[in-house]
């Protein structure tokens, strides 16, 4: 299985710590010449492969770790995503419900991402929290899913596991989904609610 994290801000260099902690390898990209952030992506470790749009996109998971107006232009970037799991860490936050139909963001996004499998995650911690060692005070920090893809869902799970988070699986886009999305000028009841998980 390959990974890659499309976006390069705080909250992809917060997923990109996480690969690097876990000693997995995961690709980095961003409409940028992959020269100009690799000194970035050296220092938080050798896992971390500076590479562009294209080469990145040929990974099996992909982060959507870009700004919400950003999606269309990666969404853009292959004819069809099928075969792909895609995780939305976007936040529609100030988008006016009417632009997207009415419907949850991830369902929204999901239509420019056609055959992808998507899932909504890793987008209800701020970049300073997630950043840090999910590992705490022998717990571990909870990452939501939702999914309309129950087998997207478990993959996505095993993989937070190996991230060393507690994942913690909402449902579908529609109703899960909304307790970890941002609506107009409000945010679902979950997010930036940091959660630990004692097993």
């Amino acid at each position: 299985m390959s990974y890659a994290i499309i976006g390069f801000g705080k909250l992809g260099q917060a997923l990109a710590k996480a690969f690097a902690r876990s000693g997995i390898e995961v690709s980095v990209a961003t409409t940028r010449d992959p020269e100009s952030f690799a000194s970035t992506t050296a220092a938080i470790g050798p896992e971390i492969l500076p590479k562009t749009l294209a080469d990145a996109l040929k990974a099996d998971i992909i982060f959507l770790a870009v700004r919400f107006e950003s999606y269309r232009d990666v969404a853009k970037a292959l004819p069809s995503w099928k075969g792909k799991t895609l995780i939305d860490v976007t936040n529609a936050y100030g988008v006016p419900p009417e632009e997207l139909g009415g419907q949850p963001s991830s369902k929204f996004i999901a239509q420019a991402f056609t055959g992808a499998r998507l899932v909504k995650g890793f987008n209800h911690l701020v970049a300073g929290v997630l950043d840090q060692d999910p590992a705490v005070k022998g717990g571990k920090r909870v990452v939501f899913l939702a999914s309309d893809d129950d087998g997207a869902a478990a993959e996505i799970a095993t993989l937070a596991e190996n991230l060393g988070f507690s994942p913690i699986k909402l449902g579908g886009l529609s109703e899960g989904g909304l307790l970890v999305q941002a609506r107009g000028n409000s945010w679902g009841q979950l997010i930036f609610k940091d959660l630990i998980k004692f097993d």
